[in-house]
Order: structure tokens, then sequence, then C-alpha cells
């Protein structure tokens, strides 16, 4: 497939697999390399870690998702379609040349804007695909309908874990800071419901991340990994951390109190009108049938898997079925084909991109406590121990 003339309708017009995600690891011709021209965008919180242990953990989410819903409210009004990728204290995008400039400055007034709500300074930075392929590094990305209403961004390769690493170099050159002091548009962002426990029968909420140390058999590695957690916790469907019967609204102080860590002070009376009357809607609206199916389509769209080079997923289940999918893993480790970092949680945390009530809403998962940042600590550990 030719995407010279139109670079920037690279990604929407990549084909979607239908098949099961284990199933698209061994089908080579649904995976494109991202354009030349394109770029890789980093935003994550500096000391995301020292944050969580400060009992920050849902800010640190919370500002984390403001960076996808500042960076989707500007490519939606030119009508462009990229990949994404939440992380939990921070995110990764795949964009075009053609929005590059818009999207960063808009994401440096967010940055700003974040420091002076929340006190936690937003790492931003970029790199030209072109300059991560030329190294020898791999972005291959495909399509994945994960559900009727889902369709999610799948990338092999370690390109994106190197743009990272780039990003996060206080010499690398790619470091944003300016801003040109407008309002981040952080429309459809919401925050409205409390720690979700997990649903009934399970014990846990397991958040873990998985890096393919040998990147020659990352499609075999990640395939047997996927085989065996289906095996272990079953399907997606009953593996699901959020469940309608566990969600609980939080109260309008504490959307208040969160809310008022990403949006700017002088707009937190508005705030606190704002979520009030959006508490008294909602409780009303989910009792209706638009409401019931909403809340059916919500746990349809929550971000719970993602592949963006490594593992991503958090998933429920019993305490036993945890240490089955870890002797796996650490099997996998001793013999040098991965890294794995594991978090283990009473609940999961979800914040919401919601555009509209139909099936325009996306709502990203992480376990309670910080559990990627916490996950992502335990694999670092384990990689600085062996010197990678």
């Amino acid at each position: 497939m030719n995407y010279d003339t139109d670079h920037t309708a690279y990604y929407s017009a990549l084909p979607v697999f239908y098949g099961g995600i284990s199933d698209l690891m061994t089908k080579e011709n649904f995976f494109t390399s991202v354009p030349k021209s394109w770029h890789v965008i980093i935003t994550d919180i500096r000391n995301s870690t020292d944050a969580v242990t400060d009992g920050k953990h849902d800010v640190v989410n919370y500002l984390a998702t403001g960076s996808i819903v500042t960076v989707l409210n500007v490519v939606h009004k030119l009508n462009v379609d990229i990949p994404f990728f939440f992380g939990g204290d921070g995110a990764t995008f795949l964009v075009p040349g053609s929005v590059l400039a818009v999207v960063m400055e808009a994401l440096c007034n967010y940055k700003a804007n974040a420091l002076l709500s929340a006190g936690l300074e937003l790492r931003v930075g970029t790199v030209p695909a072109g300059a991560i392929l030329a190294g020898g590094r791999k972005i291959d990305v495909a399509k994945y309908r994960s559900s009727d209403a889902f369709i999610i961004p799948i990338v092999l390769g370690d390109g994106l874990s190197q743009a990272e690493k780039l990003v996060k170099d206080p010499a690398y050159k790619y470091i944003f800071d300016g801003t040109t002091g407008a309002m981040p548009d952080l429309s459809g962002m919401q925050c409205r419901w409390d720690h979700i426990p997990p649903p009934q029968k399970h014990e846990e909420v397991v958040t873990l991340l998985i890096s393919c140390r040998d990147q020659g058999r990352q499609r075999e590695s990640f395939k047997r990994i996927i085989d065996h957690i289906d095996r272990v916790y079953g399907s997606p469907t009953e593996r699901q951390p959020i469940s309608v019967a566990k969600l609980r609204l939080k109260t309008t102080f504490k959307c208040v109190r969160l809310e008022s860590k990403v949006f700017i002070k002088h707009a937190r009376i508005l705030n606190y009108i704002s979520s009030l009357a959006d508490k008294i809607f909602t409780m009303f609206y989910f009792q209706t049938p638009n409401g019931k199916r909403y809340l059916e389509s919500l746990v349809d769209l929550s971000d719970t898997f993602v592949i963006d080079g490594r593992i991503n997923t958090v998933i429920s289940g019993t305490k036993r079925q945890r240490q089955r999918l870890e002797e796996l893993l650490t099997k996998l480790e001793a013999n040098g084909l991965i890294w794995y970092g594991l978090h283990i949680s009473h609940a999961s945390v979800m914040s919401c991109y919601v555009r509209n009530l139909e099936k325009g809403h996306i709502h990203f998962v992480d376990g309670a406590d910080g559990g990627y940042t916490n996950a992502a600590r335990c694999l670092k550990n384990k990689m600085r121990a062996n010197r990678l």
C-alpha cells in the first residue's frame, strides 16, 4: 500500500483487523511502517513516581488524560485521524507533519496550565519518525477492532521506546517549552467516576507492562503471552476490570478538587458550577434507556489493552490467576525474551473523553494507586539492574 501521495491520510486509510489480537501478531500484511514524514510526540509527567508516592496518583492520571484530550480536540477540528496511546503518567502520539506545529503549540499551552494549576511539570517532546527509522528502529502500525464500537492502533517494533528515551534526555533538542498563553481546549474531558472495584468474584486489579528484550522474537513472544492471558483469565470481556455494577459517581467536591488541578485557577468557580450541573444531569440521565445504553458502551470503549511496542494492560481476576500469569512471565524473563513490570491494586481508575453520548467517547483505565507508573518503575528497575 502506497501512502506517498497523501501522508496525512496514512492512519485513516489503514485496513482494520477484525480477528483476535493474538491472531494479529501473525498478520504481517496488516502492519505498515509509519511514514518518515510523520512525528512521534511524547508527553509524560516529570518525577511522576514521586508524585504517586506523595498520593497524587489521580492527578497524574488526569493530567495524562488531559494531554490526550488536548491533542484529539486539535486534530478533530482538522479532520485528521491519528494513533495515540495512554500510559498512565503520559501519552504517545503519531502525527503527520502537516499538523505538528499546531499540536505542539496546544500541548505547550496545556503544559504551562498544568504547571500553574497542579504544580507538576509535563514534559512535551517530539522526534521525527524518519530519524527513528533511519537508526534501524521500527514503528509498524496496524488498526485493530477490539469491540463492535472500538478500533485501536497497534504498534510493533521498538521505535516508540527509542523516542521516549530521546525525549527524556535533557540534552535532546526536541523538548518544547514555549507557550502562546492560549487556553488549552479540554472540552469533553471528564472525571466523574470514583475508584472502581473489580467485578464480582474478582479479587484484584493487575496493571501489567511487558517489553520484548529480543526484538527479533517480538511477535512470537507477544502472541504466546496473549494466548496465555486468554487461557488463564478468559476472554477480554471476562477479564475486563470495568463493570457497570461497580460504577459510582464521584461527589461534586471530588470532581472539582481534581479538575482544579488541570483547569486554570480563575476558572474554578465556573468549574464547580459546571460539575454540579453535570452531576445532577448524569444522575437522572443514567436512569433513562439512553443513559443505560451509554453505560454499557462505556465498558466496550474502555481502553484496557494497548500495544505500543510494549504490552500495556489492566485486567482483573483472582490471586491464583495472577500467579499463573507470573509463572510464564518469569520464565520468559529468565530466558532473556522479555522484561515485565506488574502492579496489584484494589480498584481501577478511569478518566474520560466524551465528545458525544453515542459512540464519540473513550475511557482511559489505569490501576489505582499509580498502576502504570508503578509497573513502569518495576520494569525499569529490572532493566537497570541488567544495565539495559
